[in-house]
C-alpha cells in the first residue's frame, strides 16, 4: 500500500473569513451608504473581469459578509442586507455568515423584485460600474423603470471602508508555447479581426483574461487555479491590439509586433477617443467601459457573447491531444489514489488527509502546475454541499455506511481536468445505490448519444435527469460546463443546461456530471469530460451532419455503488466497454499493486 502523504502543494484548509466579521463591517458600510446619499449598495462577487476566481484584493464579497463561494452578491440598505445565492451555495451561506444578513434564494428570487418589497419611498442604489456588465445594469434598470427606485453608479463602498485591503497581485505573465496552444497569435489575430471586420466594426474590446490569455498565448498568475493575466483589449479590424493592464507583468513577453502595451489608465481615455464602430460583449463589458464609449463619437454594436469565446471553446487538434494526454497522466494518478484509499483504514482518515492525499498523488508527475479548483472533498452530509470546501472548522472523519463525494481537477501545461467520483464507505445504503445507480444511467446517456448539429446544451440536459425524474428526483445544477484548454476549468460559451442557448460544436471540451443529493445525509455525482466530434455515419442514417462525444475522463466508476438489476443492456454494455478502455489506457501509467487493483476495479458486471 501507498504510504500516506502530508505534503501540501496548493490547497489549504483554513478558514478566511467568519460570521462574526460581517455585523461590523456592516455598519460600517451603511454609514458610508448614508454619507453618500444613497438607500443601498450592491456587492457583486466578480471582479471587473466577470471572473469565477477572484485576486484577495478583489475578495469584497467575502470580507463583507463571511460567504466565500464563487457566485453570488449582496445588496445592502439601511435596515436589511439580502446575500443572493442560487441552491449550490444556500447551505454554505447559512454556515458561513452571521444573521444580520438575510438568504435570498437567488435567481428564484431576483434583485429587482427583493428590491421593490423593501424599498416603499423613493430610492438611490449606489454601484459601481467597473464590477457590473453592461447587461446587468441595463436589464435591472428596465425592471425598475416604473418604480421610485435608481441606480446611481459611485465609488465603491466595500473599497472606501476596507482599510487593510491587499495589494493587487504582480506576478509576472509568461508565454504559453505553440506546441500547447497549436496555433499561433497572430493567427488567432488575424481570425477574431476578420470576425470584427464582418460584423462591420474597426474595433472590438475584449474584456475577459481567459479570452485575452488565449488570443495571445500567454498565461499569468494573478488569481488562485486559473492560469490568467489580469487585462483588457482592443482588437482593431486591421490585427492590431492593444492591450491594457499591469505594464511591468507584461513587458518581459515576447509578443509580435501587432501588439501594444498600456497602463490601466489608459483604457478609458482610449475608448472614449476612439472614433468608428466598436463591438463589445453586453454580458461582459463593464458599465463604466460603455460610460468611457459614450463619452466618444463612436457608433457602438452590441453582442451577448464575447468575440473569443466560440473560437476559444473549439479546440484544436493540438488542444485536444493535450487534453487526451492531460486527462490519461490524471487518471493514473486518480487511480492511484483510488487503490490507496480502498486499502486504507477509513476509520482513521479525514476529509482534509483525502485531499491531501489526491494532490500528492497527481504531483508525482512532476506536471502539475497547479489544481484546477479546490478539491471537494464531501463525506456524508457534507457531500450534500455542492461546492464543499473542507476547512479545519468542518472536516469530518469519514464515517461508515455513508458515501464520499470527491470532485477534484488539475492544471497541466497540455491541458486541463476535472473529474468526480463518489465512492462507498461501509455499507451504503439501497436509496444511496438507487440513487447512485439512477445518476449511472443519466450520465451514460450523455456519453453515447448521437445529436444533430446545431443543438445545444438545453436540448441534452433532460436525458442527464430522466432517471432521477421517474423516481420523483432531481439535482438544482447544471448538467455539464464548458472547460478551458490550461485555462479556466469552468468556460463559456458552451454547456449542458437548461439556462443556455450556444450551439454545442466540434472541439468544445464539456462536462458530464449529473448528481443527486439529499440534505443532511449523503451527495453522489459522477463525472467524466466529453469533447464533441463529428459522429461516425451510418448506412440507414439521414444525409444530416451529426455530433457524438469523445470521452476524455478514464476513472473507474465504483460497482459497489451499482445496483446491477435497474441497467438496461445498452447501459451495462456501456460501462463494460468504458471500463475496458480505463484499463487498457492507464496500465501503462501505474505500479503493479495499482494494476492489481485497476483489474479487479474494471471488471466486467
Amino acid at each position: 500500500m501507498h504510504p500516506f502523504r502530508t505534503s501540501l502543494l496548493f490547497q489549504n484548509f483554513n478558514s478566511i473569513t467568519h460570521p462574526d466579521q460581517g455585523p461590523p463591517r456592516l455598519a460600517k458600510l451603511r454609514s458610508w451608504i448614508v454619507d453618500q446619499g444613497l438607500n443601498g449598495f450592491i456587492i457583486p462577487r466578480s471582479d471587473c473581469h466577470q471572473g469565477e476566481y477572484v485576486a484577495a484584493c478583489d475578495e469584497r464579497l467575502s470580507w463583507l459578509t463571511g460567504f466565500t463561494g464563487s457566485a453570488g452578491f449582496a445588496c445592502v440598505l439601511h435596515d436589511k442586507a439580502g446575500v443572493f445565492a442560487d441552491s449550490r451555495y444556500r447551505l454554505q451561506v447559512q454556515d458561513q455568515v452571521a444573521s444580520t444578513f438575510t438568504l435570498v434564494n437567488w435567481p428564484e428570487v431576483k434583485l429587482d423584485g427583493w428590491l421593490k418589497s423593501n424599498l416603499t419611498s423613493k430610492a438611490i442604489i449606489g454601484f459601481d460600474p467597473w464590477l457590473h456588465t453592461v447587461d446587468q445594469i441595463e436589464t435591472l434598470e428596465t425592471s425598475l423603470v416604473d418604480t421610485n427606485i435608481s441606480l446611481q453608479p459611485c465609488q465603491n463602498a466595500i473599497d472606501a471602508i476596507w482599510t487593510e485591503r491587499p495589494l493587487p497581485p504582480e506576478v509576472l505573465a509568461w508565454e504559453h508555447p505553440l506546441k500547447f496552444s497549436g496555433e499561433s497569435s497572430i493567427t488567432k489575430i488575424n481570425k477574431i479581426a476578420s470576425l470584427i471586420a464582418g460584423l462591420g466594426a474597426d474595433l472590438g474590446v475584449i474584456t475577459l483574461p481567459d479570452s485575452i490569455c488565449w488570443l495571445l498565448n500567454i498565461r499569468g498568475a494573478d488569481v488562485a487555479r486559473t492560469p490568467i493575466v489580469h487585462c483588457f483589449a482592443a482588437l482593431s479590424s486591421n490585427g492590431k491590439v492593444t492591450v491594457f493592464g499591469d505594464q511591468k507583468k507584461l513587458k518581459i513577453l515576447n509578443l509580435n509586433s501587432a501588439v501594444t502595451l498600456l497602463g490601466w489608465g489608459d483604457f478609458e481615455t482610449y475608448l472614449a477617443k476612439f472614433i468608428g464602430k466598436i463591438v463589445v460583449d453586453a454580458k461582459s463589458l463593464p458599465k463604466a467601459a460603455l460610460y468611457a464609449l459614450e463619452k466618444g463619437s463612436s457608433d457602438i454594436l452590441f453582442k451577448n457573447t464575447d468575440l473569443c469565446a466560440i473560437e476559444k471553446a473549439c479546440k484544436n487538434k493540438i488542444e485536444i491531444n493535450g487534453a487526451r494526454e492531460a486527462h490519461i497522466r490524471d487518471g493514473a494518478a486518480m487511480v492511484s489514489f483510488l487503490a490507496w484509499f480502498d486499502a486504507a483504514d477509513h476509520s482513521k482518515l479525514d476529509e482534509i488527509q483525502v485531499v491531501k492525499s489526491l494532490e500528492s498523488f497527481r504531483a508525482e508527475s512532476n506536471l502539475l502546475h497547479d489544481i484546477s479548483f479546490d478539491t471537494i472533498s464531501g463525506s456524508g452530509p457534507n457531500g450534500a454541499i455542492v461546492h464543499y470546501r473542507v476547512t479545519h472548522e468542518t472536516n469530518r472523519k469519514l464515517d461508515s455506511n455513508s458515501l464520499l463525494l470527491i470532485d477534484s481537477g488539475a492544471q497541466y501545461w497540455d491541458g486541463t481536468t476535472d473529474v468526480t467520483r463518489t465512492v462507498p464507505l461501509g455499507n451504503p445504503s439501497l436509496e444511496m445505490r438507487q440513487a447512485f445507480t439512477r445518476v449511472l444511467q443519466g450520465m451514460i446517456a450523455i456519453s453515447q448519444i448521437r445529436f444533430p448539429k446545431g443543438l445545444t446544451g438545453r436540448d441534452l440536459d433532460p436525458l442527464a435527469r430522466a432517471p432521477l425524474w421517474m423516481a420523483g428526483q432531481d439535482y438544482d445544477h447544471g448538467t455539464g460546463h464548458g472547460v478551458g484548454s490550461f485555462l479556466s476549468v469552468h468556460e463559456g460559451p458552451q454547456r449542458i443546461s437548461r439556462m443556455t442557448d450556444v450551439d454545442l460544436q466540434e472541439g468544445m471540451i464539456i462536462s458530464n456530471e449529473p448528481g443527486y443529493y439529499r440534505e443532511g445525509s449523503f451527495g453522489i455525482r459522477i463525472e467524466n469530460l466529453l469533447v464533441v466530434k463529428q459522429a461516425p455515419t451510418m448506412s440507414n442514417g439521414d444525409p444530416r451532419d451529426m455530433w457524438s462525444f469523445e470521452t476524455l475522463t478514464f476513472v473507474p466508476i465504483n460497482k459497489k455503488l451499482i445496483e446491477i438489476r435497474m441497467l438496461t443492456e445498452p447501459e451495462t454494455l456501456w460501462l463494460n466497454s468504458y471500463h475496458h478502455m480505463v484499463r487498457t489506457k492507464l496500465a501503462p501509467y501505474i505500479n503493479s499493486v495499482t494494476k492489481d487493483w485497476l483489474i479487479k476495479a474494471t471488471s466486467e458486471i
